[in-house]
């Protein structure tokens, strides 16, 4: 079953509500209430509710050649930014569960993607939001390499890996 959410096409897992009987000449499928983690398709359910393993996504503009040291500094802002945006009860973006999987799971698992321009950066960060993922966009202050105001670095998550990969699948490692 197919659902549009924003720019994009979730999926739900239609399952039998019980195992079949052995006496059935139906099927000779086994059924079990465990699917592995490539097994499990994204429906509407709320990101909590999403297993697997968490993680911070980093997007850097590569148009921008950004020296290592400036992609780091701006990979760090987005870094704190997200983090502080889900541990703000004032915030929307509040979730204490989520951060608390992401911290206490896959050693606050982050990863770092290269995007070619700020318009794909864009479409990225309507996806994410569309989704209910934490998103944070970094713009530059301008007193190095970067013109004031650029968009540097698209930060997403905490939030569980089959969900980033609907948005970042087709992104190259930074």
């Amino acid at each position: 079953m197919a659902q549009t959410v924003g720019l994009l096409t979730l999926f739900r897992k239609v399952r039998p509500s019980k195992p079949p009987s052995s006496d059935s000449d139906a099927s000779t499928e086994s059924y079990s209430d465990s699917d592995s983690e490539d097994d499990i398709e994204i429906d509407s359910r709320p990101l909590n509710e999403i297993p697997g393993e968490v993680r911070m996504t980093l997007i850097v503009r590569s148009d921008l050649k950004m020296g290592k040291g400036k992609a780091a500094a701006q990979c760090s802002h987005a870094t704190l930014a997200l983090y502080k945006r889900m541990a703000d009860a004032s915030k929307g973006s509040y979730n204490p569960t989520l951060l608390q999987r992401w911290e206490r799971g896959n050693g606050q698992a982050k990863i770092t993607l290269q995007v070619p321009n700020q318009e794909d950066m864009d479409v990225m960060f309507a996806q994410a939001l569309s989704l209910g993922v934490n998103a944070y966009i970094v713009h530059d202050a301008g007193r190095t390499q970067i013109a004031a105001g650029s968009a540097t670095v698209l930060g997403l998550g905490p939030a569980p890996k089959l969900v980033m990969d609907q948005i970042t699948s087709d992104l190259k490692l930074y």
